[in-house]
């Protein structure tokens, strides 16, 4: 899902030339000898278009989630029943991370999946049939290390049973660099790590390093705040950008204590570049309560233009104060301020205290940029659809007694809000956008709700829904992407694995029309939050004890 961009044209070159540098790299390196196995009876195929690349979570750092760049799965080629499985991998560990797509690995096109044991394989995404041995496998976990137990070690299960590669990594085409983060219990406890591979072969390229930070604020009685794994969870997709990677961090079921983290190392040599917290002054002497983790369902921190955007969870908001820096409950712009963060923007809703009190955080959803618009658009546990500008965002504005009036949609200074329940259950993950024939869509999948096309029209969304899946969600809802062959007719279609009566399920729609299902396939596993990897006629699922890839037959 790739070029999403549809602002900024430096960003957009940057990441054309960086496709076909790492297509360059990748196809020579066919020619040496690989230092990891490979499968020993699959035939190499020839590399796949360099912009059919799938680098970084949903794409593109905007996370938009939309392919233009897909020529072989059209609406007549996934209809006309030619379209299934071509190939189960076994795994030793469940798939949250979002499967990444490299072109011309080996004399292979690469599927590359991380696991929650903590391994990250590189698999030939063109085979058919049995399973082959993959191209490269790699454990992240040192002597004596294990991943950490949801039960045991954390007592949260929201990912289960294991917790090892949760955030979807990022590769740097540039370098040929694959960084990632590892959750592991060492002899040091419960500690990430971060790492450098080398996208050929899974070797490290850096020695990798364990994170840690800390930050002075009044959550601690010794006025420094600090990072601590136990408590920490790093969910969300990792952003490159400016020659730093990002990685943030929520929490385990609300454990306390904890804040909303994002550190940021260099990608040259991994030497800490960035740190900050969203919540570094809630608590009084010797106390942490914790609050505004950023976890967005996994889905990546989003960067544009420099800037990095990111909704916030439960958690303090004095923003609005002279020198208030707790941002709980915000959508926030974040601008590099040397070895920090700097808020330049937010948007908080004017009912914040009443989202805190019932636990109706933003970061349930994560931001939607509509570039072409200049708009952001959020989604929260409270079903709310909120449009505001991705210059202006908003700031903080309430009432009186916020509480007693949450059917209000006046109160936010911002583009556009609609009521409460608009989605219905909320939502649980991101949106995306496609635009063909003249028109522009925002495609949403609520937990309580059924995958909805609105149109979006002089930057606001039109009521009623354009169109909407006749099937049912169920919690966490769904992901939707799109693909398609650029603005060509008959192309685009929209993807979606969601948990539904009867079971998890790979579906494709006609994306004006979602009552037209076009794909209906059964997946034998199923992991919350999942995200299809689209990509030159490949569709790659990630699963609880294996990644499926689905393509022609």
């Amino acid at each position: 899902m790739l070029h999403a961009l549809t602002g900024g044209s430096a960003a957009r070159t940057a990441w054309r030339s960086g496709f076909t540098g790492l297509a360059a790299i990748l196809v020579a390196g066919a020619c040496s000898q690989p230092s990891a196995p490979v499968a020993p009876a699959a035939e190499t195929t020839a590399a796949a278009p360099a912009d059919t690349a799938v680098l970084t979570q949903r794409g593109d750092p905007t996370r938009v989630g939309w392919n233009r760049h897909e020529t072989v799965l059209t609406q007549a080629t996934v209809a006309d029943g030619r379209f299934g499985q071509r190939i189960a991998y076994p795994l030793d560990g469940a798939v949250y991370a979002q499967p990444l797509f490299v072109p011309g690995l080996h004399g292979h096109n690469a599927a590359i999946v991380a696991t929650e044991h903590g391994s990250v394989y590189a698999l030939d995404a063109d085979a058919k049939g049995a399973a082959r041995a993959p191209l490269w496998q790699r454990s992240l976990l040192p002597a004596g290390a294990k991943p950490v137990s949801a039960s045991d070690d954390v007592k949260c299960e929201s990912i289960s049973p294991e917790v090892g590669v949760t955030g979807t990594p990022v590769i740097d085409p540039a370098t040929n660099t694959l960084y990632v983060v590892a959750t592991m219990h060492g002899q040091a406890g419960i500690v990430d790590r971060m790492y450098a591979l080398d996208v050929s072969t899974g070797k490290d390229k850096l020695s990798p390093v364990t994170l840690s930070a800390a930050v002075a604020g009044s959550n601690s009685s010794n006025g420094k705040v600090r990072f601590d794994a136990a408590f920490e969870q790093q969910r969300v997709g990792l952003l490159l950008q400016d020659g730093v990677v990002y990685a943030a961090f929520s929490s385990y079921c609300s454990r306390m204590p904890y804040e909303g983290w994002i550190l940021g190392y260099q990608a040259k040599d991994l030497r800490q570049a960035v740190v900050y917290t969203d919540n570094p002054d809630q608590g009084s002497s010797g106390r942490r309560p914790g609050g505004g983790g950023i976890w967005q369902s996994q889905t990546g921190l989003v960067g544009y233009q420099g800037s990095i955007f990111v909704t916030t969870g439960n958690g303090p908001y004095n923003l609005n104060q002279p020198g208030g820096r707790n941002a709980g409950m915000s959508l926030l712009r974040l601008v590099r301020d040397g070895g920090t963060l700097r808020v330049a923007d937010a948007f908080t809703p004017f009912n914040v205290t009443c989202l805190n009190d019932h636990d109706q955080d933003l970061s349930s959803g994560a931001p939607l940029l509509l570039t072409g618009q200049g708009e952001v658009l959020e989604i929260s546990k409270e079903g709310r659809i909120e449009v505001t500008k991705i210059d202006s965002l908003g700031g903080f504005h309430t009432i009186d007694a916020p509480c007693g009036h949450q059917d209000r949609t006046d109160v936010d200074q911002i583009v556009q809000e609609l009521p409460i329940q608009t989605v219905a259950g909320g939502v649980w993950g991101a949106e995306t956008t496609w635009t063909g024939g003249g028109r522009t869509y925002v495609y949403t999948a609520g937990v309580a709700d059924k995958l909805t096309a609105w149109q979006l029209v002089d930057g606001k969304i039109v009521e009623p829904a354009a169109s909407q899946a006749p099937e049912g969600l169920s919690y966490p809802g769904g992901i939707p992407v799109v693909s398609s062959n650029g603005d060509q007719p008959g192309t685009a279609v929209v993807w979606i694995v969601g948990n539904q009566a009867g079971g998890p399920v790979l579906r494709a729609y006609d994306p004006t029309d979602l009552r037209r299902e076009l794909v209906h396939e059964k997946l034998t596993g199923y992991t919350n939050f999942t995200v299809p990897t689209v990509a030159d006629g490949r569709v790659v699922v990630g699963t609880q004890q294996s990644v499926l890839i689905y393509g022609p037959l």
